[in-house]
């Protein structure tokens, strides 16, 4: 081969490479370890952690009538940076009550003593056991952060969360816990055929209730079960009041508001902390 033919062909070979590069996703960016929170994100099959720079300035204070919520998760939290036994932790219940607040609220209590958040969306959940062992080297101690989750049939998440529940060899690692919350206690749909439909054919299950436990089963492998209530009327009321003061409102016009508060609450069906929060913004914002 002569020296033409073998530059031609190095040429052509770096046109092909150019080309290919051009269709292959970038390469995920490095890690930033220098921030609070962060999301997992993919692109393609690669993952990464984006830093969250603008954080949601919550605290527990501002979350009223959860208390013993409040004080169990807290103690948990506070057990896992300081490196005793903790546990992970489902909450479930009543939409607006907190739930995912409470644990914003832990990561600016504990962030300057190494608590850093991980958001993990629940299509995401089988990359679980990818972001343990991208953080398991770090100092630092991460909760990894599901919102509103729930499987359906089939999901690919189901399992790598059962596997970290579990604490399987590949993917235990004491600096991580998985904080979760859902609007359904046992995270996987249940259906009546299933029970009407358990019977010993020459071609079905032999233990058909095995399937039912099972679905179950995923949420008993979390430590800690957090249950919360739709909140009474005075509850709600307090809430109203405890924001409209923090948004700078006069006693005078805190009290003016009860009516137009329940007014509120009534026509979007719920009396939550969300609604009460939206509401304080409403009237503050026509009396301040």
């Amino acid at each position: 081969m002569t020296s033409y033919d073998l530059g031609t062909l190095i040429s052509r070979a770096e046109r092909v490479l150019t080309q290919l590069e051009a269709w292959l996703p970038p390469a995920p960016p490095e890690s930033d370890w220098s921030a609070l929170a962060y999301r997992w994100r993919k692109r393609g099959t690669r993952g990464w952690l984006e830093p969250v720079r603008n954080l949601s300035h919550i605290h527990t204070d501002d979350l009223q009538h959860i208390e013993r919520q409040k004080e169990i998760i807290d103690r948990n939290t506070r057990h896992f940076i300081s490196g005793k036994p903790a546990n992970n932790v489902l909450m479930t219940g009543a939409r607006g009550t907190g739930k995912s607040s409470l644990v914003k609220a832990m990561l600016a209590a504990y962030g300057d003593q190494g608590l850093r958040l991980i958001e993990v969306d629940k299509s995401d959940m089988g990359d679980l056991s990818d972001i343990i062992t991208l953080v398991a080297q770090r100092p630092e101690r991460y909760i990894v952060f599901c919102d509103d989750l729930s499987f359906e049939e089939g999901e690919a998440g189901y399992k790598a969360l059962k596997s970290v529940l579990d604490g399987s060899v590949s993917a235990s690692e004491d600096n991580v816990l998985i904080y979760a919350t859902s609007n359904r206690r046992h995270l996987m749909p249940e259906y009546m055929s299933e029970n009407l439909a358990a019977q010993h054919q020459s071609d079905g299950e032999i233990h058909p209730g095995e399937t039912v436990e099972e679905k179950i089963s995923l949420s008993e492998r979390f430590g800690i079960w957090l249950s919360f209530y739709p909140f009474k009327q005075d509850d709600y009321l307090d809430i109203v009041y405890y924001w409209l003061g923090e948004l700078g409102c006069a006693p005078s016009d805190i009290e003016a508001s009860r009516t137009e508060a329940l007014q509120w609450a009534l026509e979007r069906g719920s009396r939550s902390g969300r609604v009460a929060r939206q509401f304080a913004r409403d009237w503050a914002a026509r009396h301040v």
